[in-house]
C-alpha cells in the first residue's frame, strides 16, 4: 500500500493482561469509563466495541498502536461497563444518532479535534455515522463490516427468509418475553452470540467472563432493547435527533480514507462488501482477513485491525479491492 504508514509488530491474540486502570470523564449525557494508552500528543484513535462485547475487543490492539505513537483511547458505550447516565431523566435510548453522538461528546471531553475511528457492530456504525455526518472530525475510518448506516424505513423492508433468521434475537427482543428473558440470562445469551457470530473462535471461559462483566450496568438491558426496537420501528427515538435520521436515512457517502475489514467465517449478519463500496467516495480499501476469524474481527485478529488503523491513519490509500486477504 502506497504511504508512509508503519508495519506493527506481530501481535499475538489474547498476550495482553489488562488495560490496567480505567479512567471515566463527563461527556454529554454519560459518565465514560474507558481505557486510554500511549502519548498523550499522539494522534488519537478511538475504538469503538459492538453488542454483546466491551472494550477488550481491542485488548492486544491498543498497546500495539500506543507503541506506534497513537494516543489509543477505548471507551465502553452506552449501556456497558463503567458508562454510566449522568440523569436518571436521560432515556436509555438506543438509537444509532445517540450512540454516535456519544462519540463526539467523548471527542469533545479529552480533547480531541479528529481521530481515526475503527470499530465493529454497534461500533462500526457509529465510527460511519461520524464520519459521514462529521468528516472534519475522522481523520480516517476503518469499519469491520463497512457501512451500517441504517434507518427504520429500510429496516421495514423483509429480507428472504435466510436472512432473516440470522436476525432471530432482534425479533425476540421485539417482545416482552425477550426483554425478560434477556434480563435474566444476558450471559448465557451473550456466549450464545459469541458461538454463532464467530464459530470457528475457541475462546475460553476466561475471556468471555471478562467481557461479561461489562453486561451487569444498571442501563445494559434497556438500552441493547432500545436498540433493537428502534431499529424496527417499535421504539420512537428521541425528537432531538431526527434531524440526524433524517440524514442518515440518506445514506450519507463517506469521504474521509476508509479501510473496511471482514472475516472470512462471519457468522453475523453482515452485508457483501460490493453492496456498500460506492458508499465510500475518499481513498479506500476492502480486506477479507483469512483463517476463520469471525465477528469479532479485532479480538480474533489483533494484528490485521491495528495494521487497518495504521493504515487508514496514512494517506493515501490504494484504489478500492474488493477481495484482499
Amino acid at each position: 500500500m502506497p504511504g508512509t504508514s508503519p508495519t506493527l509488530p506481530p501481535i499475538t491474540p489474547g498476550s495482553t493482561a489488562s488495560f490496567g486502570l480505567l479512567r471515566q470523564v463527563e461527556a454529554g449525557v454519560l459518565d465514560v469509563g474507558y481505557a486510554e494508552a500511549g502519548p498523550p500528543d499522539g494522534p488519537a484513535v478511538v475504538l469503538l466495541h459492538g453488542w454483546p462485547y466491551d472494550i477488550h475487543s481491542f485488548l492486544d490492539v491498543t498497546p500495539a498502536l500506543a507503541e506506534a505513537g497513537f494516543r489509543v483511547v477505548v471507551p465502553y458505550v452506552r449501556g456497558h461497563g463503567t458508562t454510566r447516565f449522568r440523569s436518571e431523566d436521560t432515556p436509555r435510548n438506543g438509537q444509532q444518532a445517540a450512540v454516535a453522538l456519544d462519540v463526539v461528546a467523548l471527542m469533545d471531553a479529552l480533547g480531541i479535534e479528529r481521530a481515526v475511528l475503527g470499530g465493529f457492530d454497534w461500533g462500526a456504525r457509529s465510527a460511519d455515522v461520524v464520519a459521514a455526518l462529521w468528516p472534519e472530525r475522522c481523520t480516517a475510518l476503518v469499519s469491520v463490516s463497512g457501512y451500517l448506516i441504517g434507518s427504520q424505513a429500510a429496516n421495514a423492508e423483509p429480507l428472504p427468509p435466510a436472512a432473516e433468521l440470522a436476525w432471530w434475537y432482534q425479533y425476540y427482543f421485539a417482545t416482552e418475553r425477550g426483554r425478560a428473558g434477556y434480563a435474566r440470562y444476558r450471559r448465557e445469551f451473550a456466549r450464545l452470540i459469541w458461538q454463532l457470530a464467530s464459530p470457528r473462535w475457541d475462546f475460553d471461559d476466561a475471556t468471555f467472563a471478562r467481557s461479561a462483566a461489562a453486561f451487569d450496568n444498571p442501563d445494559h438491558v434497556e438500552v441493547v432493547i432500545s436498540n433493537y426496537r428502534w431499529r424496527l420501528g417499535l421504539a420512537a427515538g428521541e425528537p432531538r435527533y431526527d434531524e440526524l435520521e433524517r440524514q442518515l436515512a440518506a445514506a450519507p457517502p463517506v469521504s474521509v480514507p476508509t479501510v473496511t475489514l471482514e472475516g472470512d467465517a462471519n457468522g453475523a449478519p453482515h452485508p457483501d462488501a460490493a453492496a456498500y463500496a460506492a458508499r465510500f467516495t475518499g481513498p479506500y480499501e476492502h480486506r477479507v482477513v483469512a483463517g476463520g476469524i469471525g465477528h469479532d474481527l479485532p479480538q480474533e485478529a489483533p494484528e490485521a485491525f491495528a495494521q487497518a488503523i495504521a493504515d487508514a491513519a496514512a494517506v493515501p490509500l490504494a484504489g478500492t479491492v474488493l477481495s484482499r486477504t
